[in-house]
């Protein structure tokens, strides 16, 4: 069985279950989402065990975050940021040996701001009225069309390399190839979608597919400063789940800040 087959195989699957995810949408979105992210942190606490890190103040923090975004409004989620310092001082306060306690605390709110914050947007745009459920797949699709894209064009095309020093396989070409099918995606999906504009949907695309390649660099700054490859083997072949979200972490926020402008 061929490394694409396999890949696709193992995909499969978790493509039914997050579109399921998305349909129901609700506390089970929320849910799921907290799930996920406390996933994430696990294998971001393994890369940075050195650290130290504050995990249970940090998971009791990260579920807090995404609840409020259920509950609430982005002025409960801006409520709860505040909430892991709290939780993290009464965690080193108990730490007999408080040796390296400020590199403990960086990294800890590292994983909750980059993980959690990220996944509080996503239940914010889900749980926008009406259109929710179709943005959240809009930004999805542009952000694996631009993954994708950038693969396939820079592995054709790419001369030129494009952050060699952060991820050495990453190519001009494949950048801009990346940028174009990303829009493209949204735009495509757009199609199906009479409330949005092919204008907007361009725009959406456009902001989507810029960011994408930031988070992607972002978490691969992470693994080469940990020494790691893979952030874990949830997806097989695909790695861990950092490995398949880390440009969803940043896409999905810049999604919601621009749907509401657009959309509402």
């Amino acid at each position: 069985m061929g490394e694409t087959t396999k890949r696709i195989l193992v995909a499969i699957p978790w493509i039914i279950v997050v579109i399921a995810i998305i349909v129901v949408g609700g506390p089970w979105f929320a849910a799921a989402l907290a799930v996920f992210g406390c996933l994430g942190l696990r294998e971001f606490f393994l890369m940075a065990e050195d650290y130290r890190p504050f995990q249970i103040p940090a998971y009791l923090s990260l579920v807090g975050i995404v609840a409020s975004a259920w509950l609430g409004t982005e002025f409960n989620v801006l409520m709860f940021l505040a909430l892991p310092f709290l939780l993290i001082f009464f965690g080193a306060a108990r730490r007999k040996d408080r040796t390296g306690v400020t590199g403990s605390v960086a990294v800890t709110v590292l994983g909750i701001y980059w993980i959690g914050l990220a996944l509080s947007h996503a239940v914010l745009l889900r749980e926008l009225p009406d259109h929710g459920a179709a943005l959240v797949v809009d930004v999805l699709v542009g952000t694996f069309a631009c993954d994708t894209g950038a693969y396939a064009v820079g592995r054709m095309f790419g001369a030129h390399k494009f952050a060699p020093n952060l991820s050495p396989n990453k190519t001009i070409e494949g950048l801009i190839g990346g940028f174009l099918i990303g829009m493209l995606g949204v735009w495509c999906a757009g199609l199906y979608q009479d409330w949005l504009s092919g204008a907007d949907a361009l725009i959406l695309g456009a902001a989507v597919a810029a960011v994408a390649p930031i988070g992607d660099l972002f978490e691969s700054m992470i693994k080469r400063d940990l020494d790691t490859k893979d952030t874990g083997r949830l997806f097989g072949p695909h790695g861990g789940l950092l490995d398949r979200i880390d440009a969803v972490l940043f896409t999905i926020v810049v999604g919601y800040y621009v749907s509401v402008a657009l959309v509402y």
